[in-house]
């Protein structure tokens, strides 16, 4: 999917929307199932809203055909525009995880914790959010499930990447939505370069290993064969949940290693700019000797990086 490109069609019933993240083809994407109760997954940050409508009108939908607009967690990537939807889409109720709730019906706390990560920059990246009434707000707890129509969507608390994370499994299309619980996909037309891989994202704050091996062991024994990834498009379930797994032990053996109470974001981002180029060029890959169009993903994740090793040290 390139920019300025329409709503792919992935399979029945389901479509991906590129939601051209800060300005970037193929970062994030939010999915819609159209079936007799049409569903919006991902909504990306206030700046994609444009965005989003416009593709829902390509497919043949308007954002007030959508019964539920579910959000994988509330980042603001995800989760963002929300409440911009939410008044857009006037009969939709929103699907978020118990520990997401609060976060949509009073953004405060949730826009406040941004703003320490992405500090000034915070509204030019992801403009603003709008609160959502409480009574539209339906909570999904682990193993819960959604009818609607000729499929039930079977939500699984998934902590690794955030505590407040599901990911959401659709047995007629044999595929789950899986946020970033699953990892990142890397891809061509993202990159601009001739492969793709798979690895997690370890942005602040929740970032933890042995979560996502938790919630590995339980997602492999789950009955599909691609993940959707927001970031971005599918993956072999394989591929994805081996690569995740691996990749987020390597990421936590690289922080113990280098952690000390004064170490820098830049420093630790630089180290993981280093693994990857490694460990890519291990698997045969022919790596560019410019990385930059990694640089926010390895920033980030070193901060987040950076979090859990200092929680471990308390």
């Amino acid at each position: 999917m390139k920019a300025g490109t329409k709503p792919v069609q992935l399979a029945d019933k389901l479509w991906q929307i590129d939601l051209m993240e800060q300005g970037l083809p193929c970062r994030t994407s939010a999915y819609v199932i159209w079936d007799e109760k049409p569903v919006l997954i991902e909504t990306g940050s206030s700046k994609s809203h444009d965005i989003l409508v416009k593709g829902l009108k390509d497919i043949g939908l308007s954002p007030k055909d959508l019964a539920y607009v579910i959000v994988t967690h509330v980042h603001l990537d995800h989760a963002g525009g929300a409440g911009q939807m939410m008044q857009t889409a006037e009969n939709a109720t929103l699907v978020v995880h118990p520990r997401g709730a609060r976060h949509m019906i009073d953004p405060t706390r949730l826009w406040n914790g941004a703003a320490q990560v992405y500090g000034d920059d915070l509204p030019k990246l992801f403009g603003s959010m709008v609160p959502v009434p409480e009574e539209r707000v339906l909570i999904r707890d682990d193993k819960q499930t959604l009818d609607i129509g000729s499929r039930t969507l079977t939500f699984y608390d998934s902590p690794g990447h955030a505590k407040h994370h599901f990911t959401i499994l659709d047995s007629k299309l044999d595929a789950l939505f899986a946020g970033d619980a699953v990892g990142i996909r890397y891809r061509t037309c993202f990159t601009g370069w001739d492969f793709e891989w798979v690895m997690p994202s370890t942005s602040p704050v929740d970032f933890d290993p042995a979560a996502i091996d938790h919630t590995m062991d339980r997602l492999e024994k789950l009955p599909f064969k691609t993940v959707y990834h927001a970031h971005f498009g599918p993956s072999p379930k394989e591929e994805a949940i081996a690569e995740t797994r691996r990749c987020g032990h390597a990421f936590a053996d690289l922080i113990d290693r280098l952690y000390t109470p004064d170490i820098t974001v830049e420093a630790v981002a630089d180290a993981l700019r280093q693994w990857v180029r490694t460990d890519l060029e291990r698997q045969g890959h022919t790596v560019p000797s410019d990385l930059s169009v990694l640089d926010i993903d390895m920033v980030l994740d070193a901060m987040g990086l950076i979090h859990y090793q200092s929680r471990r040290q308390q």
